[in-house]
Parts: structure tokens; sequence; C-alpha cells
């Protein structure tokens, strides 16, 4: 006989969503905890009073990352949910902190149901992943997937000249590196979704495949600075007139790539010397692109290369520098099958799905098998104050987690 679905319960988890919205909580319905701050602090003391009420053990690791553990009936990999407590500034009080309570939730209705589940179960909150505070974003998940150097990341600063490692140690939660998450049976992310897809189409449930691929330039042009009233427009090298017409012909090119699922953004633009009655000498901008078709980034790739590192058609110079990029990283297709079965258990509407934000899962996909839960976000917005996803839609997501858990179990 087919087992009937266990659910959370739907109220418990709003009601302790709103009390952690209320830790460093914004006049416009928001949330400013950043890393290690006393709001994040306070986010912590929280969280580890509501899994000790419960009988599960809180330890730190060696990066502040803090993991409450419920014993399993076996000494076996546990099973881990969860994602981040810190937010950006005046963000959004889902983002992050949801994957969080719904794995507190998780946890809370086995013990009412006295599931004994076989393996540990695990909730971590990740430290810093954010990096509105310290740089790089996901920091403390990168150092335990060996992406950064521990060294590196205690040495960054804030704005204030405070580093990670004295704030850490200033926390209260610096723990032993002998805690450090190692293995699991598996890692199991709930996130709003961040984008619109799912709230357009009027679906619950995301089953994320992968975090995609991307890659980053910079576009240096160099023209010359001359009086803007009286240099004749046949003599000019306008450095910006050359980056508009580079613009123009990148967006030309990119839109016809793929499948409509290439994204890209020019996102910083610096125009010298940036005075209206001088012609711009020079202009840097960024091109970021992002998708799953590690092919189709390639071929990006290939159209900006072909901007050329010599002089452009209005006699300036261009130099193009790569900044950064990442593979694609996909998530455990066993997991993702269990987590697309789970909704369908549940009744769920549901479309499996790419992220194009980077989350604390595409690390630990590297030594631990991954998946993600996604959960709508009306009109897509997140990192800011009017982030909203309803909370029904939070019960939703909580319980595909709880299946999903469940399943493993079986």
């Amino acid at each position: 006989m087919r087992r009937q679905p266990l659910l959370v319960n739907a109220g418990r988890l709003r009601e302790t969503l709103d009390t952690f919205a209320q830790i460093g909580g914004t006049d416009n319905n928001g949330v400013t905890r950043l890393a290690l701050t006393k709001e994040d602090i306070l986010a912590r003391d929280t969280f580890r009073a509501c899994c000790e009420e419960i009988g599960m053990t809180v330890e730190s690791d060696d990066m502040g990352n803090v993991c409450a553990t419920l014993a399993g009936v076996q000494d076996a990999p546990p099973i881990v949910m969860g994602s981040h407590l810190d937010s950006v500034k005046k963000g959004g009080r889902f983002d992050g902190v949801l994957g969080v309570i719904a794995g507190l939730e998780v946890v809370r209705t086995l013990i009412e149901h006295e599931v004994k589940p076989c393996f540990p179960i695990t909730i971590v909150n990740f430290t810093n992943e954010e990096g509105a505070r310290f740089e790089p974003s996901m920091m403390a998940s990168g150092v335990l997937s060996g992406k950064f150097e521990k060294s590196s990341m205690l040495n960054k600063t804030d704005s204030e000249g405070v580093s990670f490692e004295a704030a850490l140690k200033a926390s209260g939660y610096e723990g032993s590196i002998a805690n450090r998450i190692a293995e699991a049976t598996a890692y199991l992310e709930l996130h709003i979704e961040q984008g619109p897809c799912l709230d357009q189409e009027g679906l619950s449930i995301g089953v994320v495949e992968c975090v995609v691929g991307m890659v980053c330039y910079e576009i240096e042009i160099t023209g010359e600075s001359n009086h803007a009233g009286t240099t004749p427009m046949t003599m000019r090298k306008d450095a910006f007139f050359e980056a508009n017409d580079r613009v123009s012909e990148l967006r030309r090119q990119l839109d016809l790539l793929g499948d409509g699922e290439l994204v890209y953004t020019m996102g910083r633009v610096q125009v010298y010397p940036n005075i209206h009655t001088v012609i711009p000498n020079k202009v840097v901008f960024t091109i970021e692109a992002r998708h799953k078709n590690e092919d189709i980034l390639r071929e990006v790739e290939r159209i900006i290369a072909g901007l050329n590192n010599g002089a452009g058609d209005g006699g300036c110079t261009i130099r193009i520098s790569k900044l950064w990029s990442r593979n694609t990283v996909w998530f455990d297709p066993d997991l993702c099958s269990r987590i697309e079965q789970s909704a369908r258990a549940l009744g769920y509407s549901y479309r499996r799905m790419v992220s194009g934000a980077g989350h604390d899962a595409q690390f630990t996909a590297s030594f631990l098998p991954s998946a993600m839960i996604f959960v709508p976000s009306v009109n897509g917005k997140s990192h800011c104050e009017e982030e909203l996803t309803p909370y029904e839609d939070c019960a939703k997501g909580a319980n595909v987690l709880l299946e999903t858990v469940m399943a493993i179990l079986d």
C-alpha cells in the first residue's frame, strides 16, 4: 500500500518565517541581515534555540556554518537540508531563510509523527552566502568545496575594514574544522526562484536541474578627448559613439543565439572624463552572459572576440579582457527525479527548470549529491523589499522537501 504523504504545519511555518523576518526587518517589509552582524547573530541564535528545543544537536564549523542534526537509527551520511540566513541590504524576507526554516519544519513534522529516520537529518545555515558584507558570495560553501582558499577568505574585509576572520571570531560561531559537512546521502535546498517563470506560468514548484554557466568580459574602448563645441563630427574619435555601435552589434548577434534561454547583461558602464563639454576618450563596459549549454557560451565568446583587439570603425581602439567564467553545474539526476515524483505525488503543478542565480548547492554539488526546489517569486522580484512568495507556496515547497526526504528514507 502506498504511503500517504506527510504535510508540514503551514501555520507554524508561516509564524517561524515571520519571526525571522523581524530580525533585521526594514520599514518596507524587507530585511537587512548582513553576514556576522548583530542581526545575523540574532538569527543564528534563534535558529539554534529552535533546533535545540526539539532535541537536535547544533554545531558550527571553522567557517561559521551552523549545522543542526537529528540523530538517525543508523550511523550513515546524513540527509542535509538548508540554505542561508544572511541577506543583502534591504533584501527580502524569503531569500535563503525559507530553505533553512523549511528544513526546521520538516524535522518538526518528522518528530511529531514519530518518524525515526534511518539516516541522520541535518539542517545547515551557510555563512555569507550573499557576499553583501564580505565578497565573494557563497564564501563558506565555496571553502568547503575547495573553490576558495580559506586563508584568502579570512582576510576579506567589509566596507569598514573589518576582516571576515575578526567578525567570525567575535560572533561566537567559529567552530572546528572537524564539524564541516564532508559527506551526505543528499543535500536538498529549497529556495525562492528569484525570477518570474513560475509566477507567470501559474506553477507551484520548480525542479531545478542545474545552475547555468556564465562568462563575463570587460570591453575597453579608447578614443580621443577634445572640445565638444569646436571639433567637427568627421574628425572625432568618440569612444562613447564607438561603444554604442559595438553594444548594438553585440545585441543583434546575441539575440540570434540559442533557444531563447540565453540571457546577457551589460551591467557596468564607465565613461571618461564624463563631462558634458568634452568628447569621451574612454568607455569601459561589461558583458555577462548565462546559459546552461556550454556550446552556446562558447559561441558568445566567439562573438565577443569578434569585436577585435585592434582599431574600431570610428578610429578607436578596443581591448577585450575576460574577467571570469563558470561551467554549468548539473544537479544529481536521481534527486531531481525524486523531487519531481514528490511534486506529482502531492498533486502540485511543476516544471523542470534551470537557475540563473548562484546558490550554495552549486558548490555542494561538487562533493555531495545535491538538488534544488524552487517556489514562485511574485513578479520575479528578489534582492529587494518587494520580494514576495505566498505562504501557501512556501508550504508547498516545504511539503515537496518533506516528501523527498521521506522518499529517500523509504
